[in-house]
Parts: C-alpha cells; sequence; structure tokens
C-alpha cells in the first residue's frame, strides 16, 4: 500500500493515531509519569490535611483568649500578642511549592505557638480560670490538635520526601523535567525541632523547682597557736 493511500484512508489514519497515542502512554508510563502523578497528589492531599489542622488551632485562639480575658484582665500584654499572632496566621497566603512562603508560613505559625505557650504559662496564677470547664474544654481540644498537627506535619514530610526522591531517580527525573516538576520544599530542621513541642496544656499541679544546692562551707576559723611558755 502507497503512502497517499494510506494517507487519505481515514480509517487507517485512525488506526496510526490510535497506535501512536498507545505507544506514547506506554512510553510515558515506563518513565513514571503516572507515578509522578499520583505522588504529586499525595503532597497536595497531605498539605491540605496540614492546614487543616492548624486551622483548627488557630480557631480555638479566640475561644481561650475570651476565656482567660475572664479571669486574668491583667495580662492584657499576653492575650494581645496570642491575638496578633492569629492574626499573623490568618493573612498568609501559602504556597507550599515557594521554599519563601512556606518558610514564612513556617515562622508565623512558630510565633502563635509561642504565644499560646505564653497565654498557658499565665493561666497558672489563675486557680478560678483553672477550673472553669470552658477553659478545660479548650485544654483538651488543644492538646488533640496540637497531637493532630505533629502526625500530620510528619506525613507531608514523608510524601514530600517520597516524591522528591521518585522524581529524581532515573528516568523519571528526564519525565519530570520535560513536564516541569520539580522538588518541593519542605518543613525545615530548626522548625521541625521547635514544633516538635506542642505547648504545656496540664493544668495540675504546678512544675516543682528543683532544691537548690546546700550552702558552700566556709572553712573554720584558725585558732591562735599557743603562747610558749
Amino acid at each position: 500500500m502507497s503512502l497517499f493511500t494510506f494517507q487519505g484512508n481515514p480509517t487507517m489514519r485512525k488506526l496510526l493515531m490510535t497506535l501512536v497515542l498507545v505507544s506514547l502512554a506506554a512510553m510515558l508510563s515506563g518513565c513514571g509519569y503516572n507515578t509522578i502523578q499520583q505522588k504529586d497528589e499525595a503532597v497536595k492531599a497531605a498539605w491540605s490535611q496540614v492546614l487543616n489542622v492548624y486551622k483548627r488551632r488557630a480557631d480555638l485562639v479566640p475561644n481561650l483568649v475570651a476565656t482567660v480575658r475572664g479571669y486574668a484582665t491583667h495580662e492584657q500584654q499576653v492575650l494581645t500578642q496570642v491575638t496578633e499572632a492569629r492574626s499573623k496566621v490568618g493573612s498568609i497566603n501559602v504556597n507550599a511549592d515557594d521554599p519563601a512562603s512556606l518558610q514564612q508560613f513556617q515562622q508565623a505559625q512558630g510565633e502563635l505557638q509561642s504565644a499560646i505557650s505564653r497565654l498557658l504559662v499565665v493561666s497558672e496564677n489563675y486557680p478560678q480560670l483553672k477550673a472553669d470547664q470552658n477553659f478545660l474544654q479548650l485544654q483538651a481540644q488543644l492538646e488533640g490538635t496540637e497531637n493532630r498537627i505533629a502526625v500530620e506535619r510528619q506525613r507531608y514530610i514523608t510524601t514530600v520526601q517520597d516524591y522528591n526522591t521518585f522524581i529524581r531517580s532515573f528516568p523519571q527525573n528526564l519525565t519530570a523535567k520535560m513536564f516541569g516538576y520539580k522538588t518541593k520544599p519542605n518543613f525545615t530542621v530548626d522548625n521541625e525541632t521547635q514544633i516538635q513541642e506542642a505547648p504545656k496544656v496540664d493544668f495540675g499541679q504546678p512544675a516543682q523547682q528543683a532544691p537548690a544546692p546546700p550552702p558552700a562551707q566556709q572553712p573554720a576559723p584558725q585558732q591562735p597557736a599557743p603562747a610558749g611558755g
């Protein structure tokens, strides 16, 4: 069959197109294209969960501040710091694919966590506040949220590491480069150490201070030598 006859035959043209598409799909699959899509979607899903738990913590702040203010009216500075830190978190439009944006997000979340921790330390000075049922419920919710943050953040770290390792390996790196897929930034080591420590939410017995060291013994005064006689 001549090339002219082949090109002029719609059925043969359609068959050729199908064969080309099937061959292209097989090549892309063999080069990891489909897996890249799956891992990229997994990263997006994990990031959504991270945002959900961080938002949950931010949503607890207004009620926490209002409850503490009802008993600790003299702690205005700490209350203001918590409110401002929450406002800063809410004003950030984070892009998880941008290292600078992710770092800004991490810093703001760390500042909010520190502000909440200071507020909870101040609350130790108000026994009536510690017995308030609303405050006790907030304590439990905050503790659970901090645990979820740690879990979802770790899942995200693992998912990003898996994605980055895959697209940097041969031959997937060629496919990733061809379609513009790049490695994704992750939580930094410094921030990882900081945010793994959840705020203290145990309002039981105050922490006991270490006993003071005993005073150093003073050397005994020397007795005058007896006079010779």
